[in-house]
């Protein structure tokens, strides 16, 4: 369990024991209990679990029914999960997965002294979160941002004994990682972008040559950063390119110089 935590990254939590009883040297944090949700809620049998309201069980020839002690699941919308908790340490815990549209949230209350607490800020939470927040496709504002740079400062870029001046960008792999985020609904005006590109470059210029950075932020906050990366091979001018152009230039000399 400790080391399924640390491939995580969850720094902050250790487990004693399978069953979480109280103890010293078992504890995590809420924002780590949501990512612990958010990996398990990929496996599918653990989803039908945390997802399944009522469910009978056969023990000894005879029937039983067990019912899901998560007290949002089939009563608020969007709740498909996940996991209610008790211990005298840690009181009353909650971390719920609610999905509306296109948001896909997983909120997490501890320590609560009783459960209408719990369900109460629970649902608080799960409210304001649909209310202030919207997703917003940072892959499509980066390309075509970089479009229109590109468009605009393509005569710009200088390679030393290049064979071209004609280079494209691209952004490194997080961008797909990270097309789209979850920002307040009332910044999504004030999203911009900080570009950071050299534009003096010396022949060769391979592909994937990191050539800048590229930061969006939003009243002053960063959100994101990429690397960008040359998109084009551009090798170094040999002596035959040179004797090339000469001759390509040749004919236009004689009809300008004047004798």
């Amino acid at each position: 369990m400790n080391a399924k935590a640390q491939e995580l990254g969850l720094s902050n939590s250790h487990f004693e024991s399978p069953h979480g009883l109280d103890s010293d040297q078992h504890y995590t944090t809420a924002y780590e209990l949501a990512i612990l949700s958010d990996y398990a809620l990929k496996n599918p049998t653990f989803l039908n679990i945390v997802g399944t309201k009522n469910y009978t069980v056969t023990m000894n020839g005879s029937p039983k029914n067990l019912s899901n002690t998560n007290e949002l699941l089939g009563n608020l919308n969007g709740v498909y999960g996940v996991k209610t908790g008790f211990t005298n340490g840690a009181n009353r815990c909650l971390v719920t997965a609610c999905k509306r549209g296109d948001i896909d949230i997983i909120c997490v209350v501890l320590g609560a002294d009783t459960k209408n607490f719990r369900t109460k800020d629970s649902i608080k939470l799960i409210e304001f979160s649909f209310k202030t927040y919207e997703h917003f496709n940072l892959k499509d504002f980066v390309t075509q941002y970089l479009d229109n740079w590109q468009k605009e400062n393509d005569n710009n870029f200088i390679v030393e004994k290049g064979t071209s001046h004609h280079l494209e960008i691209k952004t490194d792999s997080s961008l797909e990682e990270n097309a789209i985020i979850s920002i307040k609904k009332d910044l999504t005006s004030t999203i911009e972008a900080n570009l950071s590109l050299q534009t003096y470059l010396q022949a060769p210029v391979t592909q994937d040559s990191c050539i800048g950075h590229l930061q969006i932020s939003s009243q002053g906050t960063k959100i994101a950063e990429f690397d960008l990366f040359s998109n084009t091979n551009i090798r170094k001018n040999h002596i035959t390119d040179y004797m090339l152009n000469f001759f390509k230039s040749y004919p236009h000399q004689l009809e300008t110089s004047v004798f």
